[in-house]
This record gives structure tokens, C-alpha cells and sequence, in this order.
């Protein structure tokens, strides 16, 4: 059974994900936009390469570490977050708030240009 909670809700918990983050990685986003999802979407599986596992979060743009000098006039990156599968996963409210944070800090790594087996042999995956 899903955990229950509302879309403000979940907006302060991935309010309160980023508030969590130090300072200098605050400070070091720029044209990214974090946004919430109730579920993915077919195209939000079809670029994760994922149609039937449970998808939290998709980070979709270029990483600052492959952004050259010719980087500039683009649209924002996009962080989407997607609270059904969140919160079907978590067991109660805090776990919900973890997951949101875990998720966070996951698509924010690919955003600073850590990749998925990186991520892995940090254990963080």
C-alpha cells in the first residue's frame, strides 16, 4: 500500500532535499529545473533504457563536466522526480522524505557528471 502524501507535500520534502545541500553545490546550479511527475512517462522509461523497473528519477540535459565554451542559449536541464513509484516504495512518511533525498542527490550527481557506474563504485547506487 502506497504511502499518502499530498503534492505540497512532496514539494517540501524535495524543497528540503535541496536546502539540505552545501552551499557550494547550491551555488553551482545553474539552468536546471527540478520537476515533479505523478508517474513516468513511456518517453522517461524509453531514456532511462528502463520499460518495466521502478523508475524515482531521470536527470535529462548535458552534465557540467561535458559543458564546453559553446555551451549557452539551451533550454535547462531537467531533474524530474516521480512521487507515485516514491512513494508505492516507501514504507511510511520518512521513509518517503529519504527516498525524495537519495533521489535528489542521484540525479544531481549526473547532473555534476558523476555516471551511473561511478555512482555504483561509490555505493551510491
Amino acid at each position: 500500500m502506497p504511502v499518502v502524501v499530498t503534492r505540497r507535500e512532496f514539494e517540501e520534502m524535495v524543497h528540503d532535499a535541496l536546502s539540505r545541500l552545501p552551499e557550494e553545490f547550491r551555488r553551482a546550479l545553474d539552468n536546471v529545473a527540478l520537476v515533479i511527475e505523478r508517474e513516468p512517462r513511456r518517453h522517461h522509461r524509453r531514456l532511462a533504457g528502463s520499460r518495466t523497473g521502478t523508475l524515482f528519477g531521470l536527470y535529462e540535459g548535458v552534465p557540467l563536466t561535458h559543458r564546453t565554451t559553446g555551451y549557452g542559449l539551451v533550454p535547462p536541464d531537467v531533474i524530474t522526480l516521480f512521487q507515485g513509484p516514491i512513494c508505492r516504495a516507501a514504507r511510511d512518511r520518512q521513509d518517503v522524505a529519504r527516498i525524495v533525498r537519495e533521489t535528489v542527490l542521484h540525479e544531481l550527481a549526473h547532473y555534476f557528471g558523476i555516471d551511473d557506474q561511478r555512482l555504483l563504485e561509490i555505493g551510491r547506487y
